[in-house]
């Protein structure tokens, strides 16, 4: 597989007389694949059935005659003021009642019925005229489902099709006060009709009615992006497309890509390292014109498992962005290493956003590989190198030796119920992570619906909510495995198991009690390092013993259960071990440099801001230094 590159571009904001200049620049550049469409509605539709087509029939047909491939995206994302006007009920509505309402984008509420028909509408009538476009080689439906905190709505439209969903789920009222404990506190219900959206209450309301309203609220993306999917299968061919976006998790990704054909997501290193990070200040200064060196891979790895093989990223950060605390300019040279390191998790494309830096609205501030001028920016330069290169190489991903097992609902689930201000689900499974990438490993994120481990020598299980599925595929499962902590302490229903969990295949061991623990109490362990944030008191055979006596892993070498959150000294010597176990060679990475194994080629990737000797880190690596965001690559 060739990488290919792209950009995102949006004709409606430029003359026509320049459309043409710009096509021609773009294929100069090595430029492959260009986005439009996806905030064109009211251009498309100014007034209800006033459908005016010819301006973007005239844009596809420019960019493909100069030789692109077109990803048209449906329009949904930002329905036009008419449509507000016709349904004045279709926004969202926040925690405390308040109306999300029209100025911006995502002004919509994924259960308002009349909306949901407007987009299936429109997508209708764009697929109709562009289906068969032999240009568009590509769809995107919607745009960037959950950004801006934008899945969860405590709208009447949404608490109407709630009551329907807990019925389709429990068939009847009892079963669902069963399910939720409803008999504490007397929160008992007579009907279906009684229950209401958890928000507004005294207290923290019930952690099974919240966990069921995020999977009901997820349940409307899906259905919502499958009834665009319904619609573009029928009129076109083309691969179907979302662009999801990082530490989004309000939502199944893996539930919406069943339904797609290719993943992809918006990369924004530095963005999301200001916006989306739990590292220190410290860390964050260091690698402010960089990014965090594992968070793009993270994603990268989850995206390709959403897509079952075949991701792309939509959006690729060119320069600095406009909606982060503090936006700085990359160091030079990472608008390059961004786009390789994307090609070696597996990528078949990446498209930078945007073409040219708008001069107007909310994302003026927002650069692109062009400046307002039509000047180049620095990562113009830096796009055609990357062209230029993969024009050379061929990649073909064969998987990685380790699984991490990720699911959103266990993300949901401890959100509903944290037991502790640190605990979040994300930052967990991110720690276990970038221990396992600070060891050279490649990885393969797997949901928790797996059912066949055997690919893998090695499987990590960090804070599942539940075994379910999962479970048969441990038992049959004959490789390393490390769980743990939290994992299997509830059942499906948010209530506590009897026995008591972890209940893992091959670990005969019984949570007894937890405990969360102040940042500034952690629990010592005999072989070095610590439990931060979160501890388990655990009945079982003991690998290891904190310094108060109390097993900190037990089970076997090939089998264990975690009873705490280690901190980055423990997880390392942990996962290291669990590798030695697994016959898996591993390597000691020094800060800010990563390594990635795609088919027969080894990449090398340096987010440093100083150079490393590669064959002092790497075994197998050739002689000589790689500079600051610089990539390197050879054939292992």
């Amino acid at each position: 597989m060739k990488p290919q590159l792209g950009v995102c571009y949006y004709p409606e904001h430029w003359p026509e007389a320049q459309w043409p200049d710009d096509a021609a620049r773009m294929v100069e550049t090595g430029l492959e694949w260009v986005r439009i469409g996806e905030f064109a509605w009211s251009r498309l539709e100014p007034n209800e059935g006033d459908l005016r087509w010819e301006w973007l029939d005239r844009a596809v047909e420019v960019l493909g005659a100069a030789g692109l491939k077109v990803v048209m995206g449906t329009p949904t994302a930002t329905p036009p003021r008419w449509v507000c006007e016709k349904h004045p009920d279709m926004f969202a509505l926040d925690a405390n009642g308040h109306v999300r309402g029209f100025g911006s984008r995502r002004h919509y509420c994924f259960s308002h019925e009349g909306y949901c028909a407007e987009a299936v509408r429109i997508t209708r009538l764009t697929a109709e005229r562009y289906g068969r476009n032999p240009h568009i080689a590509a769809w995107q439906t919607d745009n960037e489902y959950g950004c801006h905190d934008t899945v969860i709505s405590y709208s009447d439209a949404a608490c109407t099709a709630f009551r329907i969903w807990l019925e389709q789920r429990y068939g009847n009222i009892g079963a669902l006060n069963d399910a939720w404990g409803n008999v504490f506190w007397s929160m008992e219900y007579r009907h279906f009709g009684e229950v209401f959206l958890p928000n507004l209450t005294v207290t923290e309301p019930n952690p099974s009615h919240v966990l069921d309203f995020q999977r009901f609220s997820s349940d409307q993306v899906v259905q919502f992006n499958r009834a665009q999917a319904e619609v573009l299968r029928e009129l076109t061919d083309a691969p179907l497309i979302h662009n999801y976006m990082g530490r989004t998790l309000e939502f199944d990704h893996f539930k919406v890509g069943d339904d797609l054909d290719v993943a992809s997501w918006d990369s924004y290193p530095l963005g999301f390292l200001e916006d989306r990070s739990d590292q220190p200040e410290a860390f964050k200064q260091q690698f402010a014109r960089q990014g965090d060196p594992d968070f793009q891979a993270f994603h990268h790895d989850i995206y390709r498992a959403v897509g079952k093989g075949r991701w792309w990223v939509m959006e690729q950060q060119p320069g600095p962005v406009n909606w982060a605390p503090h936006n700085p300019d990359p160091l030079p040279g990472m608008a390059r290493l961004w786009a390789w390191e994307a090609f070696a998790h597996g990528a078949e494309a990446v498209l930078y956003f945007r073409w040219r830096q708008a001069p107007m609205a909310q994302e003026q501030m927002h650069s692109g590989l062009l400046r307002p001028d039509s000047v180049a920016a620095p990562a113009l330069g830096e796009a055609a190198q990357v062209a230029a290169e993969a024009a050379h190489l061929d990649l073909a991903d064969t998987g990685a030796p380790v699984a991490l097992v990720f699911d959103y609902e266990s993300a949901w689930a401890w959100n509903a119920q944290p037991q502790g201000a640190e605990f979040d689900y994300f930052r967990l499974v991110f720690d276990f992570y970038k221990a396992l990438r600070k060891l050279g490993l490649s990885i393969d994120i797997v949901p928790p619906s797996c059912t066949d481990l055997s690919p893998w020598q090695m499987v990590v299980i960090p804070g599942l909510l539940h075994w379910g599925a999962l479970k048969s595929a441990l038992e049959a499962y004959e490789g390393v495995v490390v769980a743990g902590p939290r994992t299997a302490s509830k059942t499906a229903d948010m209530q506590i198991p009897i026995p008591m969990g972890p209940n893992m295949p091959g670990v005969d061991a019984t949570v007894a009690r937890v405990e969360s623990l102040r940042p500034d109490m952690p629990i010592m362990l005999d072989q070095g390092g610590t439990f931060q944030f979160w501890r388990e008191v655990v009945e079982g055979r003991s690998l290891e013993d904190a310094r108060d006596g109390h097993p900190a892993r037990v089970g076997t070498a090939r089998r264990q259960y975690l009873a705490g959150w280690p901190d980055e000294r423990a997880l390392h010597r942990i996962l290291a071990d669990a590798c030695d176990e697994a016959s898996l060679p591993t390597l000691d990475l020094p800060e800010g440099l990563r390594v990635r194994d795609i088919g027969a080629w080894r990449f090398a990737i340096n987010y440093a801001n100083r150079a490393w000797k590669l064959s002092k880190h790497i075994e197998g690596a050739p002689s000589g230094r790689i500079a600051p965001a610089d990539v390197s690559w050879w054939l292992k």
